[in-house]
């Protein structure tokens, strides 16, 4: 996948935050009993202050493990992560901690976030299977402006754990969400991390002869 960054893609880089700046503003919107979306109702309140909890227990606990800290070091050339999400979205609650620890790693990582509901046009780029679906990441490349990949809503094995589930009764239910959560609590973002480095220019190591 090669796209040249467009207005759209530029635009909201402009408008766009940095983790530390969307933990404020997650935390502050947990704390007021709201969410960032655009009609606010309990539901999505409740889940924003639960990705609250989940996100500062992840932010104390997630380990980078060897590998992905030795591929980092072969990260041939600068790149921006580009995520669209929302304080509501159960999956970004646990892949977002990942990628900022990830990121937190080298200087050749920028992660940048803005909210889906406020950059439909973004969102409309980056479709799933014709749906909005979130945490979505962009890769771009900051030496050409290309974007060279994107990644989400969720891990391969998450993803098909809710394709069988769905494919056997037809929907997502609260038992596919607290098994999902299960899942995401063993694996321990080792997935995510596999995932998000395979998306990196990073450069070929020769064993020598």
């Amino acid at each position: 996948m090669e796209i040249t960054v467009n207005k759209t893609i530029e635009d909201s880089l402009t408008q766009a935050v940095s983790y530390s700046k969307y933990r404020e503003l997650v935390a502050s919107l947990a704390s007021e009993g709201r969410s960032s979306a655009p009609q606010q109702n309990e539901q999505m309140s409740e889940y924003t202050v639960l990705n609250e909890r989940r996100m500062k227990r992840w932010d104390k606990t997630i380990k980078i493990s060897d590998d992905t800290l030795s591929a980092l070091k072969n990260l041939e050339r600068p790149v921006t992560w580009l995520v669209l999400t929302e304080s509501w979205c159960g999956d970004a609650a646990h892949a977002l901690p990942i990628m900022n620890k990830i990121a937190e790693q080298t200087d050749k990582i920028r992660l940048e976030i803005v909210f889906r509901d406020q950059h439909e046009d973004l969102m409309n780029m980056f479709l799933t299977n014709g749906g909005k679906s979130i945490p979505k990441l962009i890769v771009i490349d900051d030496m050409n402006s290309d974007v060279t990949g994107t990644w989400g809503p969720r891990p391969k094995p998450a993803t098909r754990m809710v394709s069988d589930y769905k494919e056997k009764f037809g929907k997502i239910t609260p038992e596919l969400k607290q098994n999902l959560q299960v899942w995401y609590n063993k694996d321990k973002g080792q997935a995510i991390s596999e995932e998000l480095i395979e998306l990196l220019p990073l450069e070929l190591v020769s064993n020598g002869s």
